[in-house]
């Protein structure tokens, strides 16, 4: 076990040296880029400006459920943003571009799943929003006052339970070509429960990775598009905290 954590600490550390944004060299070289530079107050204005443009997306398709267009809005939304994020993760100079049509396309994808867990749990979406905006809010407090603080041991049992939580979905879904996926990611079960609360919690955590990287990219003068890259990867934590929201959700409801 201790052997498997000093590996995955090196590995992390490899990873933070070899990433250009996370490099401190990167940072210094930044800060040489011009007056242009990456501010917490312009990513924050970024990160509205992306809500909103979800927001609109995800009330369109809202407001066409049970028409034909629905689905294929949905699944346009669910690919498409897949398509963007991957291009604005190894692209990050083309987040002003990329950052905004990915909210877009995630709204579209988020109109779509709300509605059909409202149509079999009333209520459940402003439950999950609410939660979600909470959680949010308590983190960055916690963030601020320095009660948690981003250590390179926090950043890689965060890490390491992110990557954990992705290859238990990656299983499930090629298991489940075959008709064996793992029933407790989907089901109600006191087991099915904790799993989603893990990884809310999990999600959650990530939130304080955002806000720290937001924090330090912009103490090192990053350039003035990361701020957009800064938005887009606040605005994936939180959608992944606002859908495993409503999975614990819907499972609680249906033990009722």
């Amino acid at each position: 076990m201790i052997f498997c954590l000093n590996l995955l600490k090196q590995f992390y550390k490899t990873m933070r040296s070899s990433n250009p944004i996370l490099n401190e060299k990167a940072f210094d070289s930044f800060s040489y880029l011009g007056s242009e530079t990456m501010t917490v107050q312009g990513t924050v204005n970024k990160a509205l400006i992306m809500f909103a443009i979800l927001l609109a997306g995800a009330a369109f398709t809202w407001m066409n459920m049970g028409t034909p267009i629905a689905f294929p809005l949905m699944i346009g939304g669910a690919i498409g943003g897949l398509i963007l994020a991957i291009i604005t993760t190894f692209k990050k100079e083309w987040s002003p571009k990329t950052a905004p049509i990915y909210a877009g396309l995630e709204g579209l994808f988020l109109g779509g799943i709300s509605a059909f867990f409202e149509s079999m749990f009333p209520g459940i979406v402003i439950q999950a929003v609410s939660l979600t905006f909470g959680v949010f809010f308590c983190l960055l407090f916690c963030y601020k006052s320095g009660l948690i603080k981003a250590t390179e041991n926090f950043k890689l049992m965060v890490v390491s339970a992110t990557g954990a939580i992705g290859l238990v979905y990656l299983l499930n879904m090629v298991m489940s070509m075959f008709g064996h996926g793992f029933g407790f990611i989907h089901e109600g079960s006191t087991f099915g429960i904790i799993f989603s609360l893990v990884v809310v919690a999990v999600a959650a955590l990530n939130l304080v990775l955002d806000f720290d990287f937001i924090e330090q990219a912009s103490e090192q003068g990053a350039p003035k598009y990361m701020e957009w890259f800064g938005a887009f990867g606040l605005m994936v934590t939180l959608i992944w905290l606002y859908l495993e929201m409503l999975k614990l959700l819907s499972k609680l409801q249906s033990r009722d």
